[in-house]
């Protein structure tokens, strides 16, 4: 954005984006999670495999990392050792890195067939897992990949769907009173008295057991929204509260506008600036919520690939012992959440005026 001439006043918008720019642990998880979700849009390119591929003379495998040769980079062929899950590198046996190769065949952008990846050896005894490979053999960093795309967008999505719901009951409610406001102020009071945790497994166990991962995924996303909405309502309500004894709602009241227009058109966007910082904040709720879902077997189920059931396999004491890669899911779990945090309290100050 264009700073304008220094004689000029800023606008608010330029003001907004001089304070945020100002934040650095802000800006930095905005990029974190710009790169985070652009590589789960791109998923099946990055990933070297597919998340159901196996390896099965590679169980429990240490991350195979390529290395530097001093004109390429190369990656070395591991052989098990006597042991149960016992590998080293055989010296000398190197195959280089390539890109652009060709590989398990995905769908780009959920609509495009395609085989080929960013990068990989294009040979079955040269695998190259950067996180090491999990119980069945399968490549932790592809998985992780694949994962995102439910993990990331569920919170997207579940945040979209409750606080458009939200904002739309708090804005009704806010603006009639009366009755409607006591049956809605009720209605949200009852759902934020049960924890959150309870009724996410409550409501799950009203799903069938057995549902496919794309129902588990909707069931998921209804789920969260469907708890989500009622603390934004109560919010949302008490702006319009105060909004709807403005001059500008009493102008378009005055001109004959209808009530819908008026929440829609004049309450609700005067709320946006708390909104948005809001849902920034509100986002690792419900990314962490199908994490708990996953890793309690009750939503996102194997071999789709989700954060949460990648944990499973790190429920085995002895497995975290020996196998720690396994634990690089949650990883990706606490670097997105603490990104989402960054962002948010920097869009909170940034918006603050006082500040």
């Amino acid at each position: 954005m264009s700073e304008p001439a220094p004689n000029l006043p800023l606008s608010p918008r330029q003001l907004f984006w001089r304070r945020l720019r100002a934040r650095r642990a802000a800006m930095a998880g905005g990029v974190i999670l710009a790169v985070l979700y652009l590589t789960s849009i791109l998923a099946g390119f990055v990933a070297p495999y597919h998340y159901e591929t196996d390896d099965r003379d590679r169980f429990f495998h240490p991350p195979i990392l390529p290395k530097f040769d001093g004109l390429r980079f190369v990656v070395p062929r591991w052989e098990q050792q006597a042991g149960q899950f016992k590998y080293a590198p055989v010296p000398g046996d190197v195959k280089p890195l390539h890109f652009f190769v060709k590989g398990d065949k995905y769908l780009l952008f959920a609509l495009i067939p395609c085989q080929t990846h960013l990068f990989g050896t294009g040979e079955k005894n040269y695998p190259i897992n950067l996180f090491g490979t999990d119980q069945f053999g399968r490549d932790v960093f592809s998985r992780i990949l694949y994962g995102s795309q439910i993990s990331l967008s569920i919170g997207l999505i579940g945040i979209t769907l409750s606080f458009t719901f939200g904002m739309l009951n708090g804005g009704i409610s806010g603006y009639f009173g009366g009755r409607i406001d006591t049956v809605i102020m009720r209605v949200c009071e009852l759902i934020m008295s049960i924890p959150s945790l309870y009724l996410i497994i409550a409501l799950r166990n009203t799903f069938p057991p057995n549902i496919s991962s794309t129902e588990a995924y909707a069931m998921i996303i209804v789920i969260l929204s469907f708890i989500g909405w009622a603390s934004m309502a109560r919010v949302v309500r008490g702006m319009a509260l105060s909004l709807r004894e403005r001059q500008f709602v009493l102008a378009a009241r005055a001109m004959g506008a209808t009530p819908w227009r008026i929440i829609t058109r004049h309450i609700l966007p005067s709320t946006f600036s708390y909104v948005i910082v809001a849902a920034t904040l509100s986002v690792p709720y419900y990314i962490l919520g199908e994490v708990v879902l996953s890793y309690l077997a009750v939503g996102i189920q194997e071999p789709q690939a989700s954060w949460g059931n990648m944990l499973t396999a790190a429920q085995n004491s002895e497995h975290l012992r020996s196998y720690p890669w396994l634990l690089a899911p949650g990883a990706a779990i606490f670097v997105t959440v603490l990104a989402f945090n960054f962002l948010g309290d920097g869009l909170r100050d940034a918006a603050d005026a006082k500040s």
